[in-house]
């Protein structure tokens, strides 16, 4: 497994293979400026389905996307003949999520490598990035929605310039 320490300050890019309901591929780069929201789900997990997708859903309702970007991360490290990209494009139309999902790119073990470089122990699991690109929050299963709503509010809000 690869070394899971980074510093939260400049974290690493997204890996990914493919894009779905993006005009082009998205990093964490390009969304600089806004907070961004990412979503790690896979298509057949429970908690996934009725909690971290529907929450994001709502997320991206609820702020514009000039502050709040909201991204979903398929990735699969278990099951990959029933959780394929192929796959992934008609569960994204049947559920209706219409923000930006990523494909992770699979390392030749078999995992994904954003999940690797991030830590990620499963799905589903939600990190938040301030404006500036820095990790601010890295949650495993779910997250109540008062809660995360305050974060990001807070994030939205915060000066550019403080101090983290």
């Amino acid at each position: 497994m690869a070394d899971t320490q980074f510093n939260p300050e400049t974290p690493p890019e997204l890996v990914t293979a493919q894009w779905f309901n993006a005009p082009e591929p998205l990093s964490l780069k390009k969304l600089k400026g806004k907070v961004v929201v990412l979503v790690a789900f896979q298509m057949l997990c429970p908690g996934s389905l009725r909690h971290s997708l529907p929450q994001a859903g709502r997320i991206a309702r609820a702020f514009t996307n000039d502050e709040v970007a909201v991204v979903g991360l398929h990735m699969v490290f278990e099951n990959h003949a029933d959780m394929s990209p192929s796959q992934l494009e008609p569960f994204l139309k049947q559920e209706h999520i219409e923000f930006p999902i990523a494909v992770d790119k699979v390392n030749g073990s078999g995992l994904p490598e954003t999940m690797e470089a991030y830590g990620m122990q499963g799905t589903p699991t939600l990190l938040v990035f301030d404006r500036q690109g820095r990790l601010r929050r890295h949650y495993l299963g779910a997250v109540d929605d008062v809660r995360l709503g305050a974060e990001i509010m807070a994030l939205c809000i915060e000066d550019k310039k403080a101090p983290r």
